[in-house]
């Protein structure tokens, strides 16, 4: 009886099928890369949404990834290598699982001067868990499922392949026999992550009974992980306040009783201030970099400190004094609940912190009510929060949008999620609609400012190409406003001068951009248009812009800081 002869299949179909199986559900990617696998996957429903920007691609895949906890696809070819590797920073800062795929000159053309050329792995090192090179196509079963499996595994991260082939062709038309496809389960975060052990769960439950005011700082670790249950359990069961970095947002409502606000370089003033006053900080889930501590000074160093963390290489990096706690966050919590009694005086604790919040949420009241003639920030955020359905999804821009919905947007409700940009200027909009294409059924809102907008507004025609309905929301002040009173005091003493120029452009409006490209643009100059708009773009589920003309000059609320010793 004969042998049976050996099953093939190009290198083109095997990608296609690969990310079908690992439930890729779109991507994201600029022309022209891997053309033949892009013919392959309409045959499998995958979308193929093409960007008008590599760092626009980078940030869809990255919003797709962050909204439902499995990995985004970014692509591009060799002469747009360098592009694609700039718009991974944001995934890379944070910890978002994107698998980054780039076309690269045939061997015999390296180093040899070849036309728009440039070696692309030191582009990629530093915003990469891992850059890995695939020459032949019989590569790409092994390392396809490894670069998943590096990208979503530990602590979340992008991961690099570079493609042999300008486009990828190479590859793309290379045999492989015998294929085997990835396992499914690659394709999303893990479900099952290594346990905490007894004894460290236990080590902390004794330093935690010690403590008199304990609080949580939370970080999105515990998004990924899921722990919005457990860690509310935990913090009702024991009456700790909770407050989080802004990727932990979400992980209980913001009008919880327990809830403190975002700490850090951009918190409301309460918030930094009484976590300075904890005499216990446990960490979940948050790498308590300069931004969640304020500079590493909230709390103060030699506080004592719990650390839940996936990543073992984060625990104790940023403080001293601190009792580890190696493992899944979302267990760890449980696991403590069974092992900590509540003390009267966290009861008293609590009912303080409540109350220190409540008192300056009373005193932002005023300013969020609808004014006469401009509009304020704080109007625009309390309209944003009221108008944000139950299930809502809040894309926020970094910078003076950051800050903005840090502290005035409220997310009450549980079925809430908040994406942010972890410092790249203009993500907001593109990673917008890559959340969209995630979550489907989920309205997604965009806050973006201005300055911020105008990086990627071309992609407004992605949006209406694509009939994706997000609803994007313009703080429209006609000027970069976070650095407007820095580059003032810059002129103090001056004669003349002309400050505008460094940070003011505009006046543009959006809403008619928009209605060129055929999305639905709204311009709004009366506070009390505002809420009614919203209201009713949300509830369209279509492409709409809703440019909110606001004053430059109203502050955010800034941070506290410890007195200077």
């Amino acid at each position: 009886m004969a042998a049976e002869k050996p099953t093939q299949i190009t290198g083109a179909r095997f990608i296609a099928e690969s990310f079908s199986q690992l439930g890729v559900s779109h991507v994201f990617f600029m022309d022209a890369m891997l053309r033949p696998t892009l013919v392959e996957m309409e045959d499998l429903g995958i979308s193929r949404i093409l960007a008008h920007s590599e760092k626009s691609a980078a940030y869809m895949a990255d919003g797709y990834a962050r909204v439902g906890g499995r990995v985004g696809v970014c692509m591009a070819q060799s002469v747009g290598a360098a592009n694609l590797a700039a718009g991974l920073q944001d995934a890379y800062l944070h910890r978002a699982p994107v698998v980054a795929l780039t076309g690269r000159k045939e061997p015999m053309l390296r180093y040899r001067n070849a036309y728009q050329e440039v070696p692309h792995t030191p582009l990629f090192a530093s915003v990469t868990k891992a850059s890995m090179d695939i020459s032949e196509a019989r590569e790409i079963q092994h390392l396809l499922p490894q670069a998943f499996r590096e990208a979503a595994d530990g602590s979340p991260r992008p991961v690099h392949l570079d493609v042999n082939g300008l486009g990828g062709e190479i590859i793309e038309g290379g045999a492989i026999e015998n294929a085997v496809l990835p396992p499914a389960e690659l394709g999303q975060l893990p479900k099952h992550r290594p346990q905490a052990s007894a004894e460290a769960v236990q080590a902390a439950a004794l330093t935690l009974s010690k403590a008199e005011r304990p609080v949580f700082v939370v970080g999105a670790g515990a998004i990924q992980a899921e722990a919005h249950a457990e860690l509310a359990a935990l913090a009702e069961k024991l009456n700790i306040p909770v407050a989080t970095s802004l990727g932990g947002r979400t992980i209980i409502p913001t009008t919880h009783r327990l809830h403190i606000g975002t700490v850090g370089t951009y918190s409301a003033p309460p918030a930094n201030a009484l976590v300075s006053e904890a005499d216990l900080v446990i960490y979940v889930g948050c790498h308590a970099g300069d931004q969640p501590t304020n500079n590493y000074t909230v709390p103060a160093q030699g506080t004592p400190i719990i650390q839940l963390d996936l990543d073992g290489q984060e625990i104790g990096r940023n403080y001293p004094n601190v009792t580890p706690v190696w493992g899944c966050p979302k267990r760890a919590l449980a696991d403590l609940v069974k092992r900590v009694e509540a003390h009267n005086e966290w009861v008293d604790w609590a009912d303080y912190v409540g109350k220190t919040v409540s008192a300056w949420r009373d005193e932002m009241e005023p300013l969020c009510q609808p004014g006469d003639g401009t509009i304020r920030v704080e109007h625009l955020c309390r309209e944003i929060s009221e108008a944000l359905p139950e299930n809502g999804v809040l894309v926020a821009d970094t910078g003076y949008s950051g800050i903005w919905s840090a502290t005035m947007i409220d997310l009450p409700h549980a079925g809430q999620s908040y994406l942010r940009a972890a410092g790249s200027l203009g993500w907001a909009f593109p990673a917008s609609l890559g959340a969209q294409c995630g979550a489907p059924d989920r309205p997604v809102v965009c806050f973006s400012g201005d300055g911020a907008f105008y990086y990627h507004l071309t992609e407004l025609e992605t949006q209406k190409r694509w009939n994706i309905p997000v609803v994007t929301v313009i703080n429209n002040n006609s000027g970069f406003g976070q650095g407007t009173p820095k580059v003032a005091s810059f002129y103090d003493g001056r004669d003349g001068g002309n400050p505008d120029e460094i940070n003011r452009f505009g006046p543009t409006d959006f809403a008619a951009v928009a209605r060129t490209m055929g999305v639905e643009g709204v311009r709004i100059e009366d506070p009390a248009d505002l809420g009614p708009a919203l209201r009713k773009a949300i509830a369209a589920r279509k492409p709409v812009l809703i440019d909110v003309v606001t004053d430059i000059y109203p502050r955010a609320p800034e941070a506290w800081s410890p007195p200077v010793e």
